[in-house]
């Protein structure tokens, strides 16, 4: 009898200890590509995730507990984590996904279980339109179209345009959209857009596409897409004789562009959150100083991304006192005039970052800063 009880004593002791361990935690979780198509962006928003991490591993004199599962560039894995998350690990709030197609596929579950996730660059309009838990701290693409519109019509005095997306890419079928209409709307031309054509993500043979843009005589082309299918489509091109200049948005920037398109991807501009030569706060400069040291090179746009999501969700946390998923969700909701590492954030009342978008253009093997556009 008396074992049976000093057993029972140690249970109800190692579960209290439990308990009371898991209270000094903050449990958020992370839902990054670390592998698939998407996976070189997943390695460079941890990057910048781990170094907010390491310089604020507390909040509320609480250690933070980072969980990350990966997505694999897959939208329904991206739901099956976050359900993991909120049901199994009980996060208190989200980090990711960080490509659009997966951003949607998490809105409802997070909707469902009133739990906040701040995505760090999905910049699909849909990702956050009629919810209350889905934030951002990325500009949206409609913004974007504009930016590269705007960019193509005044700085490179282009009239005609060729658009070329991929038809299974949520984010390539919005940012294509944004252009054309900012393009039509810029030139004063109904028929600007010479051409449009289509590709699906993993598509290696752009021969058709290549033909059509031959024949439409475009002054540029924008190929809204990811790295991969970016620069084989410009290696083909070129080698095809096609010398207009190549535009793309934000999903352009990784070191797959420039390893697999080489010599054909330089001369393309792309938009982009964040450049070292465009940092405007004291905080973008702690955050390219403290990268440089932690991983010997320049910081990238999604590093900064994924560093800038967590010190706005560290802040949240902050100020709410609490690891209530719903009274976080209230203080991201007013998250007004913070500092990060890609400039001032503002929160709009669509759980949307009101920011700039700088222009980068591949030159020498890298990226050259051109522009920075205010909203």
């Amino acid at each position: 009898m008396k074992r049976i009880f000093v057993f029972i004593f140690l249970t109800v002791f190692i579960f209290a200890g439990i308990a009371n361990a898991s209270e000094n935690v903050v449990r958020i979780g992370v839902i990054f590509p670390m592998t698939g198509m998407a996976s070189a962006f997943g390695q460079m928003t941890k990057e910048g995730l781990d170094l907010a991490n390491s310089l604020e591993p507390k909040v509320l004199g609480k250690k933070i507990d980072l969980i990350l599962l990966d997505d694999k560039s897959d939208k329904i894995e991206a739901a099956n984590a976050a359900s993991r998350l909120i049901g199994k690990e009980k996060v208190s709030v989200i980090l990711g996904p960080i490509i659009s197609p997966n951003a949607l596929s998490v809105g409802p579950i997070c909707e469902r279980y009133k739990v906040p996730f701040v995505t760090p660059s999905a910049t699909n309009p849909l990702v956050t339109q009629g919810k209350k838990f889905a934030f951002r701290v990325c500009f949206v693409d409609d913004f974007q179209g504009f930016v590269m519109a705007k960019f193509a019509v005044s700085n490179l005095k282009a009239r005609k345009a060729a658009v070329l997306f991929d038809k299974a890419n949520d984010y390539s079928v919005a940012l294509a959209k944004f252009f054309m209409d900012s393009f039509k709307k810029l030139t004063d031309d109904p028929k600007s857009i010479v051409y449009i054509g289509q590709y699906k993500s993993g598509d290696q043979d752009f021969t058709a596409q290549i033909v059509g843009i031959q024949n439409a005589k475009a002054d540029v082309i924008f190929i809204p897409g990811f790295y991969s299918e970016i620069a084989l489509f410009a290696k083909q091109a070129r080698e095809q004789g096609i010398k207009a200049p190549f535009l793309a948005g934000d999903a352009a920037q990784a070191p797959e562009l420039l390893q697999i398109g080489k010599e054909a991807v330089e001369g393309l501009y792309f938009s982009t959150h964040f450049d070292p030569k465009a940092a405007t706060t004291e905080n973008g400069k702690k955050f390219i100083e403290e990268y440089k040291a932690k991983y010997n090179k320049d910081p990238n746009a999604l590093a900064a991304l994924g560093y800038d999501a967590y010190g706005v969700v560290w802040q949240a946390i902050n100020r709410a006192g609490s690891t209530d998923p719903v009274k976080i969700r209230d203080e991201i909701a007013k998250t007004k005039g913070y500092e990060g590492a890609t400039g001032i954030i503002n929160i709009d009342e669509h759980g949307n970052a009101i920011k700039s978008a700088v222009v980068l253009k591949v030159e020498n093997g890298t990226w050259k800063y051109v522009t920075t556009v205010n909203p």
